[in-house]
Parts: C-alpha cells; sequence; structure tokens
C-alpha cells in the first residue's frame, strides 16, 4: 500500500466515524427534547393536560404553562376548565410573572362566581399586585392597587383565614407608602425647598398620625420654618418667626424631653429676638409718625 493510498484510507475511516457521531449526537439530542416536544405536538388535549399536570407537580412551571395554554380552548365549557385556570394562574404566578397572574386569578374569580377556589383567587389577585410593590422611593402605583384589592377582601370575606394576613399586609403597605412620604418632605428639605418640605410633612401627620417618626418629622418642620423666615424678604419675616415661635410651642408640648430640646430652644430665642427687633422698629416708626 503507498503511502496517498494509506492517507485516502485514514480520511475515508475518519469522514465515517465523524458522520457516525453526527448521527449519534442527533439522535440523542432527538430523544432528549422528544418527551415534552412530541407531547407538545400531538394533538391530543387529554395528554397534554395530564402531562401539564405532571410538569406543575415537578414545579417545571414553563413546560406546564406551555401545555394548559394549549389545551385551554379544548375544554371551554366542560368540568376540566375550572382546575386547568386556575393552575394555569398559578403556574405564571410561580414565574414571577405577577401583571399576568392578577389578570388571570381576577377572570378565574368573575367566571367560576361559584367555584371553591374563587375566594382564593381572589386572595392571589391581590397579592399579585402585592408582589408588584417596589422599595419605597419608586413609584407606588401597585401598593395602592394591593392596599385596595386587600381591603376589599377583607370587606367581602370577613370570617376568611386569610384576613388576619390581609390585614399585616396593608399595614405593612401602608409603613412603605409613610417611608415614601417622609422622605419626599426630608427631600425638600435638603434641596433648601423649605415651604414645600412644611407642606409634605405636615400632610406625614394628617395621614399617618400614629407614625414612629413624628418627633424626627415635627422637629424638620420646625427647623424648616425657621430657615424658610430666615429666608424671607424684610417684609414676611416677622410673620413668619411668629408661626416659628408657635411650631415650637407645638413641638415642646408633644415633646417635652425631646432630645432636639437645646437646639429648638435656641430657634425660639433667635426667633423671639427678631420678633422683638421688628415690634421696636414698628414701635419707632410710630413714635415718628406721632411726633411728626
Amino acid at each position: 500500500m503507498t503511502k496517498k493510498d494509506y492517507l485516502c484510507g485514514l480520511m475515508k475511516s475518519s469522514s465515517l466515524t465523524f458522520l457516525v457521531f453526527s448521527l449519534v449526537l442527533l439522535i440523542t439530542a432527538s430523544s432528549c427534547k422528544s418527551e415534552f416536544e412530541q407531547i407538545r405536538i400531538s394533538n391530543d388535549p387529554v395528554k397534554q393536560l395530564e402531562n401539564a399536570y405532571k410538569y406543575y407537580d415537578d414545579m417545571d412551571y414553563y413546560k406546564a404553562k406551555t401545555l394548559f395554554e394549549l389545551t385551554i380552548n379544548s375544554f371551554r365549557g366542560k368540568p376540566e376548565l375550572e382546575k386547568l385556570y386556575y393552575t394555569l394562574s398559578m403556574a405564571h404566578y410561580n414565574l414571577k410573572e405577577y401583571i399576568l397572574a392578577q389578570q388571570l386569578f381576577t377572570n378565574f374569580a368573575q367566571t367560576f362566581t361559584y367555584s371553591e377556589l374563587r375566594e382564593e383567587a381572589e386572595y392571589m389577585a391581590a397579592y399579585s399586585q402585592y408582589k408588584l410593590s417596589p422599595i419605597a422611593k419608586l413609584d407606588q402605583t401597585y401598593t395602592l392597587k394591593a392596599i385596595d384589592a386587600f381591603q376589599t377582601f377583607v370587606d367581602k370575606y370577613p370570617l376568611s383565614v386569610r384576613v388576619v394576613e390581609c390585614n399585616d399586609l396593608i399595614d405593612e403597605m401602608r409603613m412603605k407608602l409613610e417611608e415614601k412620604a417622609i422622605g419626599e418632605g426630608m427631600l425638600y428639605f435638603n434641596l433648601k425647598e423649605y415651604q414645600a418640605a412644611i407642606t409634605s410633612l405636615e400632610n406625614v401627620l394628617l395621614e399617618y398620625p400614629d407614625t414612629n417618626e413624628a418627633e424626627e418629622i415635627r422637629y424638620t418642620i420646625l427647623k424648616s420654618s425657621y430657615l424658610f423666615a430666615s429666608n424671607s424678604v424684610y417684609d414676611k419675616r416677622k410673620e413668619r418667626y411668629m408661626t416659628v415661635r408657635e411650631k415650637h410651642t407645638d413641638f415642646i408640648n408633644k415633646f417635652p424631653n425631646s432630645k432636639y430640646k437645646r437646639e429648638v430652644t435656641d430657634i425660639l430665642n433667635t426667633s423671639n429676638k427678631e420678633i422683638k427687633l421688628f415690634q421696636n422698629a414698628e414701635y419707632k416708626d410710630k413714635s415718628t409718625g406721632t411726633r411728626s
């Protein structure tokens, strides 16, 4: 055998080996995906639904969701639809697709009005809104929606075992709204927009009268009032220093032993001095006017 013949034979053998190896890989790959894919393309809704529940029980929610969605039209108007629709909703929830889950749970409750699962579906619709509630500094639209949904649930099912949990979650979200509101007021203060800070923080006290941050809030209101007066045009200062004095009285009446007592006393003393200067100036103006 010549060297050329040997090399040709070796190349043919290598090509055959590569072909066999490629076929083995192709067959293996086909067999790996065949179970789910064959079910998916089977056009057998009973088989698809049966396996959808199996995938769901195995926590393979994506495959379960896919098969549920393929079969849902086949079972419309049939008894199987109720469990299918609810489990599909749960699959979306477990995949953290909360917007779609909330819509599906709501649709379930509206469609299956006599279902034993209706109460739980309404709770899960509210809870899906809760899962969409972001950290305090972001927009709180979903937080407000979740609070409304939980409150509606409590009003509708006052004897539900979920009531205590709903009330706890409402309290949690109200604390988040409170945190955001306080943060906005403090931001105005840090930006030296003192009038806006006062208005914002006073609204917090009206909205959340039992807040644990009342001392800090009232202190910031007092300090904002003082800085607002100090930076006002001359003709407005006396009136605004008088307001500082009123804020000081409110603060001390509520927090007589406050950690800010020395600082707020300094604010009061300075404000009183400024008020006295204005009163003296007014007295001199009146006296001058009388003599003339």
